[in-house]
């Protein structure tokens, strides 16, 4: 049995590592020292112990604080080896102290809201856009909350005694919008800003190093990477990991040890998926800009693989027409995707607020991976169709500001 990895967040080096060798080699740095070389899988629900009242003293001290438990594992629920492993890397990725896994990105969201509202902390600020469950869990208060929805620029005077969190995705679902964290960071004062990292990445962007306290992941998406597993994530400091261990052991969210070992596995060629899918999506949005059948094209300004695209015809028939991109939710995977998202990831939010926030009903998302940009553009091209009547080259957009020393891989 795996034990050794339960203190994983104290068991890395020290010194700095490039992001590229902590892809590959965080939470694996006691292999070695095991006569391991792949990390081990540890399916156990329930361990055995001798010890009942040190095994007492230690749910006492989780209890407590929700910090790891010293010494071997206890319950599935309340923590697992090789998830601790991938939690441990993660935390290192992102620059953070800690991180807590979850069975899904909005379980995810979801412990972090039960932490703030058991402090009596219930009112949400957030920007739209932001993925479409996540502003419906807002909009709809499920889990008893609040929200106020405003501009990065409306921030600070949005904040109430009782507000708990404020919620930004940059960049944001569908729109590739972003917004300057650091500004934002700074707009909250002690509240605590969570920053969802899924469509950036830790290889693109580090939020924490620019303020943010929580940034949440949707694992499932380019952490995983290879569309077979589901799991949330957030990287944060220890005393808030704490916090979300006691949600997670309360409300049973945990992730499968299987999922886990998929997660550690896909964070090794993280950066080299990120890269090599980006630079297709850069290619295909400088297609896109200058094609008369789409009316404008997003592209963030730190760039990814993720491009949103508006067009002239009906964008269901660019759906039906795809036969090597795979029309389907969900995005982050080697293979590209793509999906309208007022029929599918918004169709939740209201029509009115969905539009307000840019998401029109002639947009596309398109989720670009690893196969030649020549087949992709192919495939893209046939489902496009032919170009309609009178229809102008679009315009192509950033999200403002751009970070000082930003490489624009599409320009005006």
């Amino acid at each position: 049995m795996d034990t050794a990895s339960m203190g994983a967040h104290a068991d890395v080096r020290t010194a700095p590592r490039a992001l590229a060798t902590e892809a590959v080699h965080a939470g694996r740095d006691d292999l070695a020292r095991q006569g391991l070389h792949a990390p081990p899988i540890d399916l156990s629900t329930t361990y055995p112990s001798y010890d009942s009242r040190g095994e007492a003293a230690r749910i006492d001290a989780f209890a407590a604080t929700g910090a790891e438990p010293d010494g071997p594992p206890v319950y599935g629920r309340l923590g697992n080896p090789t998830v601790a492993r991938f939690e441990t890397a993660l935390a290192r990725l992102e620059g953070t102290g800690a991180a807590v896994a979850f069975a899904s990105g909005m379980a995810a969201l979801s412990a972090v809201l039960l932490v703030r509202a058991s402090m009596g902390l219930r009112h949400v600020v957030a920007v739209r856009p932001l993925y479409g469950c996540s502003d419906h869990l807002l909009t709809a208060g499920l889990l008893g909350s609040e929200v106020t929805w405003t501009d990065p620029a409306g921030i600070a005077e949005a904040l109430r005694p009782d507000t708990g969190l404020v919620i930004v995705e940059s960049p944001a679902n569908p729109t590739l919008a972003e917004v300057g964290l650091r500004a934002v960071a700074h707009a909250c004062g002690s509240v605590p800003l969570l920053v969802d990292n899924t469509f950036a990445t830790p290889v693109l962007q580090r939020p924490a190093e620019q303020g943010a306290r929580l940034v949440l992941h949707s694992a499932t998406k380019y952490l995983g990477g290879h569309g077979d597993v589901l799991a949330g994530v957030i990287a944060c400091d220890e005393e808030f990991a704490g916090r979300l261990r006691q949600v997670r052991f309360a409300t049973g969210g945990v992730l499968h040890p299987l999922a886990g070992y998929l997660l550690l596995r896909g964070l090794s060629t993280l950066p080299v998926r990120v890269r090599a899918a980006s630079a297709n999506a850069a290619e295909l949005a400088r297609r896109l800009a200058a094609d008369p059948r789409v009316a404008h094209v997003h592209y963030p300004r730190i760039g990814g693989a993720m491009v949103s695209f508006e067009i002239h015809g009906d964008p269901h028939e660019v759906i039906a027409g795809v036969r090597l991109i795979t029309p389907a939710v969900s995005l982050g995977s080697v293979d590209t995707l793509i999906q309208h998202p007022a029929s599918i990831s918004h169709r939740i939010v209201d029509a009115d607020d969905r539009r307000g926030a840019g998401v029109s009903d002639r947009l596309l998302r398109m989720s670009v991976g690893l196969e030649d940009v020549e087949d992709l553009w192919s495939d893209l091209d046939g489902a496009l169709g032919r170009p309609l009547g009178g229809a102008a080259n679009c315009a192509t957009s950033h999200s403002k500001p751009a970070p000082a020393d930003a490489q624009l891989p599409l320009r005006r």
